[in-house]
């Protein structure tokens, strides 16, 4: 198998850091179409569109990032009645963005081929819009694997299905693996931040991301089913010693991606449920909604703990 990815640079220093993508064909295009943003670099200012941005949250659900978008307002100060934050992807239903001051909100809908395309296009914006000392999170949902219902966990590393810190993609037709990189200092940034909101159980842990919700993640309640229950807890419980605390299907990419740009990542995934107790979520929907709320709590603080910090002389 092929590798690839940049080797993450000595000091791990993102001061003053520019976006920038590794494709140098990128200089020599006139014109660069972000088809599904519906938005492109002759018809948009994106410097003055996005040129303050320093945050980027990313989730699954439009309406999800949508409500993260009107939660920042208020956490930053800067709501005030009437206020609208309509969808800058307007033009398209492939993803819904929003933006508040410094914060950019995007849903990258469900899995990684889906997030894969939006990272690449959220990408090219923000180096387009010459963005600098941009940080990534992913704000999602998960099952948990011996954690309470609505545990968040911050990820350590992200994990293919082998338990192996890598992103595997089919480019010219051969193999190519991708490390996975996420950012360990914003990693213990935002649990020192969870230790002082002490609000809800946060862990530190490894978080397995899959190509499917159902085989791919041992349910037995999926449409097909190629194996037993003794060996879905067999397989669930090796991965749980392999230091893994949830699965999700997005974080690896995410990582890739990032990582090869030189991008500071995070991921912050609350569980909706232990797999090891079942397959089916059984929390009542306001119960659902809660949970949901904490990881944007969590990342609200560091944003403001960010920014707070930026100001000192």
């Amino acid at each position: 198998m092929a590798s690839s990815g940049s080797p993450t640079k000595k000091g791990n220093n993102h001061s003053d850091r520019l976006v920038q993508p590794t494709n140098p064909n990128l200089a020599a295009m006139k014109e660069d179409v972000l088809y599904h943003f519906s938005l492109s670099t002759s018809t948009h200012d994106f410097p003055a569109m996005f040129g303050d941005v320093k945050f980027v949250c990313i989730g699954g659900s439009p309406t999800r990032m949508e409500a993260f978008t009107k939660y920042m307002a208020k956490e930053l100060g800067l709501d005030h009645p009437g206020a609208e934050y309509p969808n800058i992807c307007r033009g398209t239903d492939r993803y819904a963005m929003f933006k508040v001051g410094p914060v950019l909100s995007v849903s990258h809908g469900i899995g990684i081929p889906s997030t894969s395309i939006m990272l690449h296009e959220l990408i090219k914006l923000l180096y387009h819009a010459r963005c600098s000392d941009v940080t990534v999170i992913r704000i999602g949902t998960s099952g948990g694997i011996g954690l309470k219902p609505g545990s968040v966990v911050i990820t350590q590393q992200a994990v293919d299905a082998s338990f192996k810190p890598v992103f595997e993609q089919m480019v010219l037709g051969k193999p190519v693996v991708w490390r996975t990189r996420l950012d360990e200092k914003v990693a213990q940034e935002l649990m020192q931040c969870a230790s002082e909101l002490l609000k809800f159980p946060t862990v530190l842990g490894n978080t397995m991301c899959t190509s499917d919700f159902y085989e791919g993640q041992g349910r037995l309640d999926g449409a097909l089913c190629s194996y037993t229950e003794k060996d879905k807890q067999k397989y669930l419980k090796e991965a749980q010693a392999a230091g893994v605390c949830n699965i999700e299907m997005e974080s690896s990419v995410v990582a890739a991606v990032c990582g090869a740009c030189d991008i500071p990542v995070a991921v912050v995934c609350v569980t909706l449920l232990d797999r090891l107790e079942g397959d089916q979520i059984s929390s009542p929907h306001e119960v659902l909604v809660e949970y949901q709320e904490r990881p944007q709590r969590l990342v609200s603080h560091f944003i403001k703990k960010r920014l707070a910090a930026a100001r000192r002389p």
